[in-house]
């Protein structure tokens, strides 16, 4: 005999995990803005920013974009400045830019 589904039960589960994925996508992207400064910037300024990289069509634009934020996410962006980086060898540490004092 076949097993009984029920379909409201499965609906209510899909539903509540899509609002735990978008609850999730919305908290990461305020991470971000937080995370890169966007936060010190008036949200007209941001919401500008935003609509402006949405609509570029430049190929070149939006892959100088990628490359800047693939080096933000690899630790080169811009609060890694502050922090020098262990390299590995013995007790020394490489900066990033930084000038030992």
């Amino acid at each position: 005999m076949r097993k009984v589904r029920d379909y409201d039960a499965e609906l209510k589960a899909l539903g509540d995990k899509a609002k735990a994925l978008k609850a999730r996508k919305v908290q990461q992207l305020g991470e971000l803005v937080t995370s890169t400064g966007g936060d010190a910037l008036d949200l007209d300024v941001l919401a500008g920013v935003l609509l402006a990289a949405v609509e570029s069509a430049s190929a070149d634009e939006r892959e100088a974009w990628r490359a800047k934020g693939s080096a933000f996410f690899q630790g080169r962006g811009r609060k890694a400045k502050l922090r020098p980086r262990y390299d590995g060898q013995g007790d020394k540490e490489t900066g990033t830019g930084e000038t030992p004092r």
